[in-house]
């Protein structure tokens, strides 16, 4: 480890990066491409993300289109977005498959709230783990006491930025979710 300050500050932003994504896949009552790009499709004998072999649009608030390359992967792109834990029926439009998102009552409201906290909560472990990492990659190096401990507040400071960043991430999609 080169330098354990910068390698700690790489992996914390990567760790808001994550957070980010799959805050983008948290349904909110609007369509976002990011609810269904990253479902895995049966595609001749192998399974791949739909944003590989499918357009999607949203062309009306509550509407996502898909509109496969290769119109013989329309059943197989329904057939995902059946499986999986949207809780939307597709509806295929020869060729183009339609999602119509309903209205998210309270309670589901309440329970995505849950979840975007929970998500929130294992990226701050995520950012405490790598703190604790990079202060051991520090000791490892054996640098003069004063320089280490300087270095050791760089690293706290960092974890407080990022998961004061969290915390932000956290409000806005808890804003976002219970907006009606």
């Amino acid at each position: 480890m080169a330098d354990p300050i910068k390698d700690t500050e790489a992996k914390m932003k990567k760790a808001i990066e994550v957070l980010k994504q799959r805050y983008a896949a948290v349904r909110t009552g609007r369509a976002t491409p990011a609810l269904v790009e990253h479902l895995q499709v049966e595609y001749y004998g192998s399974k791949v993300p739909l944003r590989q072999i499918a357009s999607i649009s949203v062309p009306e608030p509550r509407t996502i289109s898909i509109q496969p390359f290769d119109k013989t992967a329309a059943k197989e792109i329904e057939r995902a977005i059946s499986a999986s834990d949207l809780g939307v029926t597709p509806k295929n439009d020869g060729g183009i498959v339609r999602l119509n998102l309903p209205q998210l009552n309270e309670e589901r409201r309440k329970e995505l709230v849950k979840v975007v906290k929970k998500e929130a909560e294992e990226a701050k472990v995520v950012i405490r783990n790598l703190r604790r990492e990079g202060i051991e990659g520090l000791k490892a190096l054996k640098e003069a006491e004063d320089l280490t401990k300087k270095k050791e507040e760089d690293i706290q400071k960092m974890t407080d930025r990022e998961s004061a960043e969290t915390d932000k991430l956290l409000a806005l999609k808890e804003k976002e979710i219970m907006e009606v």
